[in-house]
């Protein structure tokens, strides 16, 4: 039996987690600590409150007496706990900035401090930059390039956590993964905004020419492989899951189009992002081999998944649009 701290676990990768894990490992017990910012939702644990095993604490990562009083006991943290739009961390970078840098910090001195408890840090293959058509995937040993704000302050939470490996030895795992999609997702990533936007009859938002590249992993998929790193890596290694389903977002577009019923006459073409890095896509050789692990889920199957989800769930995501409005 152990007992793990979960940071950012409303939101939509803590939350499927969580179910995942409680799922699979019955007689764990999880504390979720999310501070509840916009893309925090409770819903998304509706059926996992009733949990016995299973605690909610409201709080932030950045409260250092909080963030100690619950790491005591705790044999693991996982760090799910960041901003992570990108376009918010262009508007405004602060957040960015102390959530994802401090944030990480405090939570690594929390672990130093109450018995070098095992840290699992969730990163993003944004931290290694933009890659061309020709270009080798991403793997352990790319160099970080990071151009974005969010990005930037993922990077730099990545090396405080190797910093606590090979200062004060903490044992440690990093992983960073590829564009997760599935249910729970807050409506403003790409495939979540295109499927409730054509659900209410309006146009989706295509940036520049959607030629773009992205390497999808179902969130599923995803959390098996943080399970597998926990339970089975190395300590003070990084691994790289990705989904291998590399698609341009013009493609995944017309995928979701035809799924609804809809023409393209529903994209809109709009400015491109500032600094839009071209391509993402991951290498998980090193995942394969050493911990045995690689996606199952076929990414066409998936996304008919998640839109059905959608469409089954239009209180839980018109709960959050008619927030924002």
């Amino acid at each position: 039996m152990s007992k793990i701290l979960v940071t950012g676990g409303a939101g939509f990768i803590g939350s499927n987690f969580i179910r995942y894990w409680l799922k699979n490992n019955e007689n764990d017990h999880i504390i979720n600590l999310d501070k509840l910012t916009y893309a925090g939702n409770l819903d998304s644990l509706s059926d996992v409150i009733i949990n016995p095993n299973y605690k909610f604490v409201q709080g932030d990562i950045c409260n250092t007496d909080l963030v100690n009083d619950l790491t005591v006991g705790v044999d693991l943290i996982i760090n799910f706990a960041a901003e992570s739009h990108v376009d918010r961390s262009i508007l405004s970078s602060a957040d960015f900035v102390k959530t994802n840098i401090d944030g990480t910090r405090v939570l690594l001195e929390a672990a130093r401090k109450n018995g070098n408890i095992r840290f699992h840090q969730i990163s993003t293959d944004e931290v290694f930059g933009s890659l061309s058509l020709s270009d080798p995937r991403f793997n352990e040993n790319t160099p970080y390039d990071p151009r974005s704000p969010y990005s930037a302050s993922k990077a730099a939470a990545d090396h405080l956590v190797r910093a606590y490996y090979h200062t004060y030895n903490l044992p440690v795992t990093i992983s960073n993964c590829s564009n997760n999609y599935g249910p729970y997702q807050f409506p403003e990533k790409l495939i979540p905004l295109f499927i409730t936007n054509l659900l209410r009859g309006k146009k989706v938002p295509v940036y520049g020419s959607g030629n773009n590249i992205r390497d999808w992993i179902h969130v599923d998929d995803h959390n098996r492989g943080i399970e597998m790193i926990v339970k089975k890596g190395n300590i003070g290694e990084t691994y790289c899951l990705g989904g291998g389903n590399e698609m341009k977002n013009i493609d995944i577009t017309k995928i979701i189009l035809s799924n609804l019923g809809f023409g393209e006459e529903m994209i809109e073409f709009v400015e491109d992002r500032l600094g839009h890095d071209f391509r993402y896509a991951i290498d998980f050789s090193k995942a394969q081999k050493n911990i045995d692990w690689e996606p199952q889920i076929n990414f066409e199957d998936g996304l008919k998944n998640t839109i059905d989800w959608y469409k089954n769930n239009t209180d839980w995501w018109e709960k959050i649009i008619n927030n924002r409005s």
